[in-house]
């Protein structure tokens, strides 16, 4: 099947040819542009990339970690990565990319990867490219390295809400803790923390020249509905804006309304829609 497959499992060579398919959509793909900034493309280790290859061009890639992304991809890839797939076996937690893509593949995956734990069809890709509308919470700041046991129940709380599962089941949390710890030492976690209390946080997880994008955006159950969403992701975004990237993204799920609404008064607007499908 592999030699005559149009699907290549792709090396550092092809670094430039990569990065032109990612460069046609920044924001759409600031996630797997920002993994493989940091990492060899290679065969082998925790993470690796499928090209689908016509007429000796690479049209389409497939990032495959513990997130499964098609990239720029067709029916006729989609069709020879999902082959590719049921070969190799279920190894991701979740797929996530655009909905057409997800939606054709997850249903030639289902009969060897199926059930899904969940499936979130439409989630609005949002992008901010230009100063928030509304006012920043003058308390929203960069998380500080001691302050990492205040921060970390925040965002395993997050997590389980937004996911449905704990991120610290399978290790007691060391490898979640690590995680966080590393968005804090690197200036991409902010919160607003109260007398030992987080009110409001998130987190920069994605980072590239184009663009960055937000995640684990949270407020404390007992302060919901008291605008501190809108403000801080305001905060969010000026610091984002000002010293990370120039055009700041997220997505959201599309029955999430109050998260919907605070977004849109900071100023955000829909670029794209993406579909998750979660083991």
């Amino acid at each position: 099947m592999l030699r005559t497959s149009p699907v290549r499992i792709l090396g550092e060579r092809d670094r430039e040819a990569v990065r032109k398919i990612l460069d046609t959509d920044p924001v759409g793909n600031v996630f797997v542009a920002s993994r493989l900034m940091t990492t060899t493309i290679s065969a082998g280790g925790g993470s690796e990339v499928w090209g689908h290859v016509q007429r000796g061009r690479l049209t389409a890639l497939c990032y495959s970690g513990a997130n499964l992304v098609p990239v720029n991809a067709g029916p006729a890839a989609i069709r020879s990565f999902a082959d590719h797939a049921r070969w190799r076996g279920r190894r991701c937690s979740s797929i996530v990319g655009p909905v057409e893509a997800v939606s054709d593949f997850w249903e030639q995956v289902t009969p060897a990867w199926g059930p899904a734990r969940v499936i979130r069809a439409s989630q609005p890709v949002l992008e901010i490219d230009g100063p928030p509308a509304v006012p920043a919470d003058p308390l929203v700041r960069r998380v500080r390295v001691e302050e990492l046991n205040t921060l970390v129940p925040a965002c395993v709380a997050m997590f389980t809400e937004e996911v449905g599962v704990p991120p610290d089941s399978g290790d007691g949390g060391a490898l979640y803790r690590a995680r966080v710890a590393e968005l804090v030492r690197s200036g991409r976690a902010f919160a607003r923390i109260e007398d030992g209390r987080v009110v409001f946080k998130a987190e920069i997880g994605a980072v590239t020249r184009h663009a960055c994008q937000v995640q684990g955006v949270w407020v404390h159950p007992d302060l919901r509905g008291q605008g501190h969403s809108a403000a801080g992701m305001a905060a969010v975004v000026r610091y984002a804006l000002a010293e990370i990237a120039p055009r700041v993204t997220l997505y959201v799920n599309d029955f999430n309304t109050p998260a919907r609404a605070a977004y849109r008064r900071v100023g955000f607007r829909q670029v794209g829609e993406v579909m998750s499908v979660l083991f």
